[in-house]
């Protein structure tokens, strides 16, 4: 089997292609455009990646046609698994377009790459939680559940969403969507929030929790170690049944108690902390959000490693002097 996998040199992706590496016999193809994110080859060399003879990493922006040489490179393949994407909120409410290009163009371009494959297996999708807006009163979106993008980044995906949908009603193309929520581990961006969190408590400085000023609540996601995520992507294309989707989903906390946890970790006895009123953080900032994990359990996928467990070692790899050239990319 060969697999091509498009944002293999960011954050999850290359987790996703260390794990197809690890618990596979594929041939990998990692396509990237070596954006900021991807820190050019460092992740796939930090991984022992990037010299493997079963790894090929080529190079080409996404949102352009694949050319002839690049198809003669990438050769036959069985699966593509989609995951290059612009995913930072914040830059997606200064600079929109680059998401429309990247999540909805680029999506596009892959598909219509995928659909000219012979013998193609299974095409599949990273969508995100944020596609369907705030959680309310506790309730836990569900695969199927309509849109309420909050952000231009969440609409971007949400219409790369509807591509993959319409190309598999429309052209047969054998697609399946995953929902992902809020993904962390080793090697991520100090853009998000494990990550830029882990730094401010190294450097004394003061970390922001966003927070409701009526109700006291802080924000909750659903937390989950990039290693799970990628388990679970390996099952579906496996076991997904083709034209679904289905949510990949971790557990819920609050980010109060991931600083909790986070200064337990670190030995940290005073948290420099600052609640800030969600509402005024930034435009669409959702307080909560929430998927309904139960498809996921009925097919029969567990996570192989729960979150504390996966959290605290997250915050110790990070910790470590090697380490943090990660917390200043």
């Amino acid at each position: 089997m060969r697999i091509l996998i498009t944002g293999g040199c960011g954050f999850i992706g290359s987790h996703f292609s260390d794990h197809i590496l690890r618990n596979t016999n594929w041939e990998i193809i990692i396509l990237d455009r070596l954006s900021y994110a991807s820190n050019g080859f460092d992740r796939l060399r930090d991984s022992k990646l990037f010299d493997d003879k079963r790894v090929k990493v080529l190079t080409a922006d996404l949102i352009l046609p694949i050319p002839h040489g690049l198809r003669q490179e990438i050769g036959q393949i069985d699966y593509l698994v989609h995951m290059g994407a612009e995913t930072h909120v914040d830059r997606s409410l200064t600079d929109p377009r680059s998401f429309v290009y990247s999540n909805v163009v680029g999506t596009f371009e892959m598909l219509e790459f995928a659909r000219s494959i012979a013998c193609f297996k299974k095409f599949i999708y990273m969508s995100t939680d944020e596609v369907f807006g705030p959680s309310l009163d506790g309730y836990e979106f569900k695969e199927w559940d309509r849109y309420k993008s909050s952000t231009p980044y969440s609409a971007s995906k949400a219409g790369g969403e509807e591509l993959v949908v319409s190309y598999n009603n429309a052209f047969n193309l054998p697609t399946v969507i995953v929902h992902t929520m809020n993904v962390y581990g080793e090697r991520q961006h100090p853009e998000k929030f494990i990550a830029k969190a882990i730094k401010k408590l190294l450097t004394g400085d003061v970390v922001d929790l966003y927070y409701d000023p009526k109700t006291g609540e802080h924000s909750t996601r659903n937390w989950i170690h990039a290693r799970n995520v990628a388990d679970a992507i390996l099952f579906l294309i496996q076991y997904g049944e083709i034209g679904e989707k289905y949510n990949i989903v971790g557990e819920k906390k609050s980010n109060l108690h991931l600083m909790q946890l986070m200064c337990r970790t670190l030995d940290i006895k005073g948290l420099l902390l600052r609640n800030v009123d969600a509402k005024l953080a930034r435009a669409g900032h959702d307080l909560h959000y929430a998927l309904d994990g139960s498809r996921m359990k009925e097919l029969g996928w567990k996570a192989p490693v729960d979150f504390e467990n996966s959290f605290i070692h997250t915050v110790q790899w990070f910790a470590k002097p090697e380490n943090r050239k990660w917390l200043d990319s």
